[in-house]
Parts: C-alpha cells; structure tokens; sequence
C-alpha cells in the first residue's frame, strides 16, 4: 500500500527533507523492533500495492519453512525440541499480492528471516489446498477447511502458537516490517502473557507516528452522538466502524486511496459508518448496547491496528473486520459481500469469494458447440 519514502510526506502539509524523513525512519525501526540502525538498511520500503489483484505468477515460498506432514502437535514437539519458542501457521494463497508482499517485506529481510527462524518453525498452509491437516486436537481435515476452521478469511494470516500449544497471536493480512517484527518479539519474549499487542505495539508506534493531529473526514462517516445499540431495535442496514488514530500513515493511506473512489463511497454510503478516534474518550454506545468510550471498546476488542474496520448486521453481530493493510480491490470485494447481503446467505467470506469466482466463471465460459460431421 505505502512506500516508506512517503512516510514523512503524506499526511504532512508542509515539505519534509530527505535526511529527516531517514532520520525518523530509523528511529521507527529501531524504537519498535530493536533493530541496529545498519540493519534497517537492508529494507528501506514497504510495499506500494497500488494494484492488489491477483498475480498472474504462482509465488515461492522460502526454503527454510519448515518441510511437515501437517501434524501439529508433532510439529511443536520438533519445534520445542529444537529450543525455539512455538510455531507460526502461515495461511497463504499462490496468486495473493498481499503474501507477495509479506515475502518480500517481512521474511525476505535477512534480520527478520534470521529472528524468525531462530524462534519459530513456520508451517505452510495453503487455504485451497487439499493436504490432510491433523490438528491439535486430533480433527484431521484439509488445508482449506483448516483455513475455514481457523477463521483465516484473509491472505496472509498467521496464527502463533507458543511452546504449550496455546495461541499467543493472530495477525490477519500483511504488516509493514516494523510491526511484524514486533509481533514476532512480543511473541517469542512473552509479553503476551501480560499484556495485550494492541499495548505492545503502542509503545513504539505511538512514539513515531507522523501525520496531523485530527482525523481523516469523509461524507459517509454519521456524526455523534454514537448510539450504535441493535440490540433492542433492529437496524435498518449493516453498520461500518472505522477504529482510526490521529498521526495513523495508513489511516492516511487508506483515505488518499480507497475511500477517496466514488464507487467506494457509493458503497459506504449504503451502509450505516461511522469513524472513531481509538484512543479517544469519545462516548459510544456499542451494537450490542453497552455504554462505554472508544479507547475501551477498541480494548475490548483486542484491537491493535489503525485503521480497522468492523462490520455488524442489523441485529448488532459482527460480520467481518478489517484489520491490516487493505488496497482497492480486497476493500470492495467486503463492501460487495455486506452491501449485497451475501454474509446472510453464506456467513463465511472466503466461500462466498469463492463461490463468487465459480459464478464469474461459468458466465465467462464459451458455450459448447458440438462438432458436426459431414454424412
């Protein structure tokens, strides 16, 4: 989505000079992952996935994950033995841009490659593919339907699993490298067992956020007050919560790219949306009619990106969230799935897609004629 060069300009209303954009840039990196300046040289970019369709060339995966049968259990034993700290499950597809990106960006750094394969055993899951997967508690199903039961609806997701087979993390969609470095020490250094990601993350964030001090506006955010409650009378369409943060490069992002479309907004404007400062006190009664602020129900929510994006139906449930990176393409294939109701028919997104692409396909395909011969 973003190019790290553009770290120090957008968002910004004034220029900002090269050397402190590398400045601020180094310090990002160093605050948050404990990475020696020398290091960050090594990756000075994210990606810039201005077109996030799928790719037409199947991608590699690294030859250092680990080779498994797909037994977990097995697999952390090996793992453990090995003195690492657990295992990472890598959900992916072969044509994701997303993953592409998280293979370059993320595992295709020497330092973080190094620091994840020095902790973790990484075992690959493809979310169409038909490997049997026996999992830990003794289910044996496929890879897609291990990605089904695991919620992966999105590419890449990664589910961290600590030495005891508990599950210390869950990152759905692609990071930025400073925050996937991040996750791998919150993990691999137990910090989650005191305290949340969200809070960990802040820690370092927070301290190198670049941006203004207000929110990004747009015409199909509601107003306040933020009485949200379904609970009692039922809404009258599906509702959009934007959890954004002031000084947020992605919030900007996603302002300057997606929601800046007209179709996009003609999406957004069927819906009920509203957009709230997660850090802020700002007072919300939630879809399921609790009183509370922002910053507490982005707590109780286990939110730990900016921006996020939850959807809820009529009656207050949530339907699907949004809580990484998110380009053109993957953002209108969810408006497409709330707006035209599909999650009443099919409640899990990746099979309506699918289901969806079955569709595009058969209407595509050329008729059959069938071959005449001559008497």
């Amino acid at each position: 989505m973003i190019t790290l060069d553009e770290l120090g300009t957008l968002g910004c209303r004034r220029p900002v000079s090269a050397s402190w954009r590398a400045t601020a840039l180094l310090l990002c990196l160093c605050l948050v992952s404990g990475v020696p300046a020398q290091a960050a040289d090594s990756a000075t970019a994210d990606p810039n996935l201005t077109d996030d369709r799928r790719l037409s060339e199947p991608l590699t995966l690294p030859n250092w994950f680990k080779n498994s049968f797909l037994e977990m259990e097995d697999d952390l034993d090996a793992a453990v033995k090995a003195g690492k700290r657990g295992l990472i499950i890598y959900f992916h597809r072969d044509d994701c841009p997303y993953c592409k990106a998280h293979l370059e960006h993320n595992w295709g750094r020497k330092d973080i490659a190094a620091y994840t394969r020095k902790h973790f055993d990484v075992i690959t899951i493809n979310v169409r593919g038909d490997r049997d997967v026996l999992d830990f508690d003794q289910t044996v199903s496929t890879e897609k339907e291990f990605a089904l039961r695991h919620h992966a609806n999105f590419t890449p997701s990664l589910i961290f699993y600590d030495a005891n087979g508990r599950v210390a993390l869950r990152l759905v969609g692609y990071r930025p490298p400073y925050q996937f470095r991040a996750a791998l020490e919150y993990v691999a250094d137990g910090h989650y067992r005191k305290e949340n990601f969200r809070a960990y993350l802040a820690r370092g964030e927070r301290a190198t956020s670049f941006g203004q001090d207000t929110l990004n506006e747009h015409d199909a955010f509601g107003r306040p007050p933020y009485i949200l409650d379904r609970s009692r009378i039922t809404g009258q369409r599906p509702l959009v919560v934007f959890f954004e943060e002031r000084r947020c490069h992605p919030c900007d992002v996603l302002h300057g790219g997606p929601l800046s479309d007209d179709g996009t907004t003609g999406k957004l404007l069927a819906l009920d949306a509203v957009q709230l400062d997660m850090w802020s006190n700002t007072p919300v009664v939630t879809p399921d009619g609790r009183r509370m602020n922002a910053k507490q129900w982005a707590d109780r929510m286990g939110l730990s990106y900016a921006p996020t994006l939850i959807f809820y139906d009529e009656r207050g449930a949530e339907i699907i969230r949004v809580d990484s990176v998110v380009g053109f393409f993957r953002l209108n294939r969810v408006l497409d799935y709330v707006v035209s109701g599909g999650y009443r028919q099919e409640p899990s997104f990746i099979k309506w897609r699918e289901q969806q692409r079955a569709e595009r396909e058969r209407k595509n395909k050329p008729p059959h004629i069938p071959a005449f011969t001559e008497d």
